[in-house]
């Protein structure tokens, strides 16, 4: 009995043994066979490694968490019930200049210093966003702010930068606005050349007032068509993709527009003509048409009686392609050569209504530049004339 007592105090010995250096790693899987004390260190592994998975799915979420509201496209804030940061993602100091690693532990109005802001916040009715404009390294920003308390304790902060948004708003309503000025005048002159037409006895006017009547009204008509026209060319650009490629003979769409140039120009400038016979790209023959006779006619409009108007189409020193237009007219400001290609923008209104164009030439033109990868260059100096050149890559071109 004393044998086999002290084999099973030895072996239990063993046993225990093992128990206690996996109980000083427990992270490691336990021996295989421990005896009794099995029915302590297998359910006590089984619910560690339970546990050590749920923690560490906690942790990969928690990671991904960060990551996306690090890549999200706002500044994201979490704050305390006391407005002190508590984090912070990257776009914080892109947009609010907040760092993640300096400045947490503060208050947010240290770092966000306006009153309206402040007050906003402190107010606590977060329905509605709080937004304003911040000016910071020359640049003017569109800011919107969304609180968002979360838990007892925690209050979520967004910020989105509304820049572009505010600035494609602000466009859309100067679009609106100049579309109903430009379409207003003309539909002025008709309405008033038919209540003369209907309130008059027909004897009250001759019928030579009556043709010139009926002519200006027709012009008026035809002016509101064009713009018209232009406009849904434009939403066309702007709509669709580039379709029916080809390769398209440059010099000869520059023959067509030639004609309709001389008879616009009426023999008052001196038109020079540099032209590649054989240059071609690939594109649409339409579109590229219709850019190709808007930069000749707005030469002509543009530039005075005996004044000089060059034409280039050729390939360029680096082996681009460009089709240049040189004119010795009015030139154009600095100030307004970022914005001429804007629809209806107009250096000088009254000349542009006079010369009968629409203030969307230009605009179609960029559009079917971009949509053909090329560039609209632009160089101008006041009274001096202006150069618009169509820069077309090496890969466009199809045939020299």
């Amino acid at each position: 009995m004393a044998i086999f007592l002290a084999i099973y105090i030895y072996i239990d010995y063993r046993y225990f043994d093992k128990t206690l250096k996996w109980a000083d790693d427990i992270n490691q899987p336990p021996p295989v066979y421990v005896g009794k004390y099995d029915e302590i260190v297998t359910p006590t592994y089984k619910a560690l490694r339970h546990k050590t998975l749920t923690i560490q799915q906690i942790t990969q979420l928690n990671q991904n968490i960060l990551w996306a509201a690090n890549a999200f496209p706002a500044a994201v804030l979490i704050l305390d019930k006391n407005f002190i940061i508590q984090w912070c993602n990257r776009n914080a100091k892109t947009l609010l200049g907040i760092d993640s690693k300096k400045d947490i532990g503060y208050k947010i109005f240290n770092l966000i210093r306006w009153p309206e802001f402040y007050q906003y916040a402190y107010k606590g009715d977060w329905q509605k966003p709080y937004t304003t404009y911040d000016e910071r390294d020359g640049r003017l920003y569109h800011l919107k702010f969304e609180f968002t308390r979360y838990s007892t304790d925690n209050i979520l902060l967004l910020c989105f930068d509304n820049t572009q948004l505010e600035s494609l708003r602000t466009t859309q309503q100067d679009f609106v606005a100049n579309v109903s000025h430009e379409l207003r005048t003309p539909l002025t002159v008709l309405t008033g050349f038919l209540e003369t037409l209907r309130d008059l006895p027909p004897e009250a006017i001759s019928p030579e007032q009556r043709v010139h009547y009926e002519d200006l009204m027709h012009e008026q008509a035809e002016r509101m068509l064009a713009i018209v026209t232009d406009l849904l060319t434009l939403s066309t650009l702007e709509s669709t993709k580039l379709a029916n490629q080809q390769s398209v003979p440059i010099a000869s769409l520059i023959e067509q527009a030639k004609r309709q140039t001389e008879v616009l120009s009426k023999g008052q400038h001196q038109l020079s003509w540099s032209i590649n016979p054989t240059l071609s790209v690939s594109g649409n023959a339409h579109e590229l048409s219709s850019a190709i006779t808007n930069l000749l006619t707005n030469a002509v409009r543009y530039t005075p009686a005996n004044g000089q108007i060059e034409v280039f189409w050729g390939l360029a020193e680096d082996g681009q392609a460009i089709f240049s237009v040189k004119d010795s007219g009015l030139g154009i400001a600095p100030s307004d050569i970022s914005r001429i290609t804007e629809r209806f923008y107009r250096v000088d209104k009254s000349r542009s209504r006079a010369s009968g164009g629409t203030g969307l030439g230009l605009a179609i033109t960029k559009h079917i530049a971009i949509r053909h990868n090329a560039k609209l260059m632009i160089k101008s100096k006041l009274n001096k004339g202006s150069t618009f050149s169509l820069i077309f890559p090496k890969e466009n071109i199809t045939s020299l």
